[in-house]
């Protein structure tokens, strides 16, 4: 085959809202859509509150709901997703570029970690406005940034953007700022950063993080 037919053989095009089958497949953009630079993949999470946590029991709970390549497969695929603050407790979402598993674990993740966010009520308005940060490459951070999440909790929501090099301080200024200004955060927002290291070692997301204003 020659180059051309080789890389049309090796693509889905994918018309079903962007939701993947069983089998691992490559979705394309369609003619004429617009690309994105990263394609992206849709995960999604619940757990029952009372269960203890694990890497297992996560990695079991966790589900692939589908995977885009444009911006037009995006909007098509993320107008049938109920919106996050529409979910109920202990749910979340996550967006992910296509190959790296949202778990701490994962090679992409592991010697990075994720700015946090919390809020209540605010979690629909400012999860659609990180992921189209994040997919309009507005963080300008090249290839660090590997995804997001919006946690849905009963007393809050949690919005964490996860990046690739923890131990980056430059680059780990620049998407908190990027994230204040996507969000429009007052400056006084207490916004926290925790490497996924000291996630793996507590056992949680979000508890024992650093502080930073």
């Amino acid at each position: 085959k020659d180059e051309k037919s080789q890389e049309e053989s090796e693509c889905h095009h994918d018309n079903s809202n962007g939701v993947n089958n069983s089998r691992r497949k490559t979705v394309c953009p369609a003619a004429g859509e617009h690309p994105l630079q990263y394609n992206y993949t849709f995960w999604y999470s619940r757990r029952t509150p009372s269960r203890p946590a694990s890497s297992q029991s996560y990695e079991q709970n966790i589900r692939q709901i589908g995977t885009v390549a444009s911006v037009e497969q995006f909007w098509r695929f993320y107008s049938h997703l109920i919106r996050p603050g529409d979910l109920s407790g202990h749910s979340d979402f996550h967006l992910f570029k296509e190959g790296i598993k949202p778990m701490w674990e994962d090679e992409s993740n592991r010697s990075g970690g994720k700015w946090i966010i919390r809020r209540k009520g605010l979690a629909s308005r400012f999860w659609e406005n990180i992921i189209l940060a994040m997919l309009g490459e507005q963080f300008m951070v090249g290839e660090e940034i590997c995804g997001a999440v919006v946690s849905i909790r009963f007393q809050e929501d949690i919005l964490s953007i996860w990046n690739r090099t923890s131990n980056d301080q430059m680059t780990t200024s620049r998407i908190r700022d990027t994230l204040r200004r996507v969000l429009n955060l007052p400056t006084n927002t207490i916004m926290e950063y925790k490497t996924h290291n000291d996630s793996l070692r507590d056992n949680s997301s979000f508890r024992n993080t650093k502080i930073s204003l």
